[in-house]
């Protein structure tokens, strides 16, 4: 079960709109993957839950991931306390990553803000061995992933570092336009938010062309790290060419 990279997404689709490039990236280069969603996302103007799990494992299938679970938190009013911690602890410490990739530390959805601080501290308390968790009663061992880094969302913040996507952007608005009841379909009967209209696909792919254009590439994800990130040689910082 251990993964390389573990995505945790408040709402059904944050994943995809905020670090797919990066986990599609990740893939191809080897890496062992997941997807946890904190809630069903049903609070949601357009579709329902129902449609919204549907949406997720078809997103999923286009990433071409096969670990994909929900906590089943309640959208809007999941609080940062003991009782939610202690459920996001036991799904690190059943995958135990190396490192997790969770909402943005503060945005337009009150959600991402707040999921993103309990995903911050639990990956913190899950290293710590005298916090009891057991799954399926068996004990689990404490993990503690070595890093937490944080996609950007709705509001532009300055990332600590940004993803080369180039590759990768078709296929990420693809698992995007998977979630076909919330973005732009003039088929439904639906009422039109704030991400529904035709344009708000757009500012996504301008926002990675935006990314892309500070490291000189075509489409970027960019990340904040609220750890230092440290380098053992400059040779990591060479892109190499072939």
């Amino acid at each position: 079960m251990k993964l390389d990279i573990l995505a945790i997404g408040v709402h059904p689709d944050d994943i995809e709109l905020g670090c797919a490039g990066t986990l599609l990236s990740a893939i191809a280069e080897g890496k062992k993957v997941g997807i946890v969603d904190l809630t069903r996302g049903e609070l949601g103007t357009r579709g329902t839950a129902e449609t919204r799990k549907s949406e997720a494992q078809n997103a999923a299938s286009i990433l071409g991931i096969k670990i994909r679970e929900n906590l089943g938190m309640a959208d809007g009013f999941f609080q940062n306390d003991e009782h939610h911690q202690r459920i996001l602890i036991q799904a690190i410490r059943k995958f135990q990553p190396t490192i997790i990739l969770a909402n943005a530390l503060e945005d337009r959805h009150p959600d991402h803000g707040r999921s993103s601080k309990m995903v911050s501290d639990a990956a913190f308390l899950s290293g710590l061995r005298k916090i009891v968790t057991k799954l399926d009663g068996v004990e689990q061992q404490e993990w503690r992933p070595t890093y937490v880094f944080h996609y950007i969302q709705d509001r532009f913040l300055q990332p600590s570092f940004v993803v080369d996507i180039s590759k990768y952007m078709d296929k990420k608005l693809e698992s995007v336009l998977a979630y076909t009841t919330q973005f732009y379909n003039p088929d439904l009967n639906e009422p039109q938010t704030y991400i529904s209209s035709p344009q708000f696909l757009e500012t996504v792919k301008a926002r990675a062309m935006m990314l892309g254009k500070r490291i000189g590439v075509e489409y970027a994800e960019g990340y904040i790290s609220e750890k230092m990130i440290g380098i053992s040689s400059f040779d990591s910082l060479i892109q190499r060419t072939t």
